[in-house]
């Protein structure tokens, strides 16, 4: 009779010896390749990947303080560059003062020059006019002259003494103050 229980000396639970000494070489096996092959690649890689990663960082170090060197020259430039600035600035208001002042000279020097030549050219002119009004009122003082006296002044010197002496009377007439009546 075919019994369905089954016999108490073989526990379900518990495997066969064979099974659990496969499984173990199998583990075993399975542990040395992943070791041999799957360990060596993953190694590897993530070398060349902490590789690529720090020669980044480095590079990105490198990088960033070529660029706060960059930065200070640059600073340093720009403040070279302001006091440059600055300096001409200065330079052109000195010789925008300079020239001014120059100008200034100039165009005073050139009134002067302007002045002097006028009252020269008026004196010249005051002068000439005076000798033409002395002939004029000599001529018409010699004429005057000649017919209250009834005889003809034609002598030259006598007529410019007598010119001579009626011009100093009133130039002396015109210089002494009017007194009202």
């Amino acid at each position: 009779m075919t019994t369905l229980i089954p016999l108490a000396t073989e526990n379900p639970l518990f495997p066969a010896i064979a099974e659990i000494i496969a499984a173990v070489v199998f583990v075993l096996l399975l542990t040395f390749l992943i070791s041999k092959y799957v360990v060596p690649q993953f190694e590897a890689t993530f070398a060349a990947r902490h590789e690529a990663i720090q020669g980044g960082i480095e590079k990105a170090e490198k990088a960033q303080e070529a660029a706060a060197a960059a930065l200070t020259q640059y600073n340093e430039q720009l403040a070279e560059a302001r006091a440059e600035a600055g300096r001409i600035r200065e330079d052109a208001k000195t010789q925008g003062s300079q020239i001014l002042a120059e100008m200034r000279e100039q165009a005073q020097a050139e009134a002067n020059r302007i002045k002097v030549s006028a009252q020269a050219q008026l004196e010249a002119e005051r002068s000439q006019i005076l000798a033409q009004l002395r002939s004029e009122v000599g001529g018409l003082a010699t004429t005057l002259a000649g017919r209250i006296v009834g005889e003809s002044l034609e002598d030259d010197e006598r007529a410019r003494r007598t010119v001579d002496r009626f011009l100093a009377d009133l130039e002396a007439d015109d210089h002494q103050p009017t007194v009202p009546a």
